[in-house]
């Protein structure tokens, strides 16, 4: 303990002095460098826990990241099932508008809330009744066309059939040319599952119809209201005694996952 209390004062007072005796400079050179090996690895030890710290903020900074894009990714889903659903509802707003120009009809918007499960009889019933208006063989349509009529009125729901069970017991749907009314005459009758064209007959012999003609209904008998779109001419053929002429009629609107359609009121029926 004497020994190394001298040593540290003998230091002390060598350093005091303005120069250094060899053996000094020799015993501070050797003090300095075994002070290095001390003070590197403190070194790497604080830029560790430097380095530790760092890295925990890169996780965090990372976490962050990954949770905002998650969000953007459901805000995304979320803003684009809004869009299409404005722009649905743009369309529905413009057809309407533009059909209530051309007629006097009102439209009525209405939720699809069952389908009939029944492959030989599939109605739709929506959520529409007698306490807004409903009554048998309104036309029902959406933004493409014609889809059926309405069958049944309760007084909060109606039941809607197909366009597609046209038979020869129902009394069919009075037609015309697009562009012809006052040429082009038929009555659509029936629907052939095969095909999947509905069958328009009683046409004259004369009668201009033709391949890509647009059917629509023409409002004979105060039935059906006159202008809905029912599809396109497909073909036509002649009957077996030459007198009248059937066309092969491929619908405009798509009769499967419907959601929504429109009853079609007019005028008369809304008194």
């Amino acid at each position: 303990m004497i020994s190394f209390i001298l040593f540290i004062a003998v230091i002390g007072y060598s350093i005091s002095r303005a120069g250094l005796t060899m053996p000094e400079k020799f015993l501070r050179d050797t003090t300095g460098y075994v002070q290095q090996w001390f003070y590197k690895p403190a070194g790497y030890i604080a830029g560790l826990f430097q380095d530790i710290g760092n890295l925990r903020s890169v996780y965090e900074e990372n976490e962050q990241l990954r949770m905002t894009a998650a969000a953007y990714a459901r805000d995304k889903v979320e803003y684009n099932a809004i869009q299409q659903e404005n722009d649905r509802l743009s369309a529905a707003l413009k057809f309407t508008e533009e059909q209530k120009k051309i007629y006097d009809y009102k439209y009525l918007i209405a939720q699809v809330v069952a389908v009939s499960p029944d492959a030989y009889n599939r109605t739709l019933t929506i959520n529409l009744g007698a306490r807004e208006g409903i009554r048998e063989r309104m036309a029902v349509v959406t933004v493409d066309g014609m889809i059926g009529f309405i069958s049944k009125v309760s007084e909060l729901t109606s039941t809607v059939m197909p366009i597609t069970s046209l038979n020869a017991e129902e009394s069919g749907i009075s037609a015309t040319v697009l562009g012809k009314q006052k040429q082009s005459f038929g009555i659509l009758s029936g629907y052939n599952s095969e095909t999947e064209h509905l069958l328009m007959t009683k046409i004259s012999a004369e009668d201009p119809i033709k391949k890509g003609d647009t059917v629509i209904t023409s409002g004979l008998g105060n039935v059906f209201p006159r202008g809905m779109i029912i599809g396109t001419v497909e073909s036509t053929q002649d009957s077996d005694i030459g007198l009248t002429r059937t066309a092969n009629i491929k619908l405009a609107a798509k009769l499967d996952q419907l959601s929504e359609v429109f009853v079609v009121k007019t005028a008369e029926a809304s008194k």
